[in-house]
């Protein structure tokens, strides 16, 4: 069996050294206007494994001058999500990938990479409960507040009840303030889109400001539409549910696999976290954040960026191009951004506040690699006003060599910076340096 899959994994690595490399420039393909090379046409996806080397003693991401990193939460297995709770104390999703149960060389040849960059496992299933009583951003207190939901991923608290995606339900627990373990078992609440594929099966969520809506992803379950369009009923969407029963109604179609969610501070608007489609290109197509309007369409999967016709997908629908929207701002190619959280807290100094955090998981299908880090996005009036920069770095060694890899992002109570690291298994906290 070992011999069986080193040899897809050589083969997959002749296949792909033949491709051409994307740009060197970490933050190509970013920004309002992102410039889009022709697409590339291969017979597999590049392919990049990123070999994992641990975290050592006392070692943390690089932030940038002024700023100190801490661990605030340590041996997690495979932290996903965050989640403030009002409180201060620190929910946090252990969920994974697992092995990829689709016939074919090519996921065979995926699984296995995904698995050696310690992005395939058994699901943990657990969220886990982080408290830092002293404020020394690190937690001294963990409990296990709730386990067995299957691939927990988003989680919001609306009243007394804690909603949490799993990977085809949105479930509710009873919340008490200050309760360190779930009362009581589970109950569903709404369906999401699961099995027989589920390729995206991460679900985030988020609840209207009022507390009368709750806002879910839902992913694609194909790259572009090669599973049929009938596989992808209710997915690559933001799906609105109106609490506690229904109805429930596309909120923004056309979303490829949307995960980041959170409200901008100055307009209000929802904005979301966007991986945008595969095989095409190291530098197409970029991942994108956007605001999400009601009703619209953003093109996934007959076209990108507006009008770019994919003339992968067949039959076309020209009526639907017509009308897809292009994103606000493009977050470079293939660097599976995930996590996106506005700081709306006092505490960063003032260039950051209003703009956005997003989590870069990383890539691995592309040369060179791309992603791994937080990067931060200034905002003016609701709108990104300026240029990216990398926040967090140092996940990925100059060796190729993955330390780990940020998902969730999260801005906490005394206003530092929360990044899930699922490779790490630790929850690294962000701040400014006491003076």
């Amino acid at each position: 069996m070992r011999a069986h899959y080193f040899g897809i994994s050589l083969a997959a690595l002749m296949l792909s050294a033949c491709s051409p490399q994307g740009s060197g420039n970490p933050l190509v393909g970013f920004g309002a206007a992102p410039a889009l090379p022709d697409p590339q046409k291969s017979a597999l996806p590049q392919v990049a494994i990123a070999k994992v080397a641990p975290w050592g003693p006392g070692e943390t991401p690089k932030a940038p001058p002024g700023f100190v990193v801490t661990r605030f939460g340590s041996d997690l297995d495979h932290p996903r999500w965050i989640y403030q709770l009002p409180n201060g104390d620190v929910l946090v999703a252990e969920s994974a990938s697992e092995p990829s149960k689709k016939p074919g060389l090519k996921e065979k040849i995926a699984s296995l990479i995904m698995k050696r960059a310690g992005a395939v496992k058994p699901s943990p299933n657990k969220i886990i409960l982080l408290r830092d009583a002293d404020g020394d951003g690190i937690a001294e207190h963990r409990s296990v507040f709730s386990e067995g939901i299957k691939r927990p991923f988003g989680m919001a608290l609306v009243g007394n009840k804690l909603y949490v995606a799993a990977d085809n339900a949105i479930v509710s627990l009873d919340y008490v303030t200050g309760q360190e373990t779930a009362s009581g078992p589970p109950t569903k609440v709404f369906d999401l889109p699961g099995e027989p594929i589920n390729h995206h099966w991460t679900k985030n969520i988020i609840a209207s400001p009022d507390g009368t809506k709750l806002y879910a992803t839902v992913g694609s379950n194909s790259n572009v539409g090669e599973n049929g369009m009938a596989a992808e009923a209710g997915r690559a969407q933001i799906t609105e549910f109106t609490l506690p029963n229904g109805p429930s109604r596309p909120f923004a179609t056309g979303l490829r696999n949307p995960n980041g969610l959170d409200f901008e501070p100055v307009t209000g608007a929802l904005w979301t976290a966007v991986n945008e489609r595969d095989e095409i290109g190291p530098d197409l197509v970029p991942d994108y954040m956007t605001s999400v309007k009601d009703g619209a369409f953003y093109g996934w999967p007959y076209s990108y960026y507006g009008a770019h016709v994919d003339n992968r997908v067949q039959p076309q629908r020209p009526d639907l191009v017509a009308k897809a929207i292009a994103p606000d701002y493009a977050l470079g190619p293939h660097t599976a951004s995930l996590g996106l959280a506005f700081y709306k807290s006092g505490v960063f100094p003032e260039k950051y506040r209003g703009g956005v955090f997003i989590g870069q998981h990383g890539s691995w299908n592309r040369k060179p690699m791309n992603g791994y880090r937080v990067v931060f996005v200034p905002f003016a009036k609701g709108k990104p006003a300026g240029q990216a920069e990398v926040f967090l770095g140092g996940f990925l060694t100059a060796a190729g060599e993955v330390r780990g890899r940020p998902v969730g992002v999260a801005v906490d109570q005394r206003g530092g910076l929360l990044v899930a690291d699922d490779v790490g298994n630790i929850i690294w906290r962000v701040a400014p340096r006491a003076k």
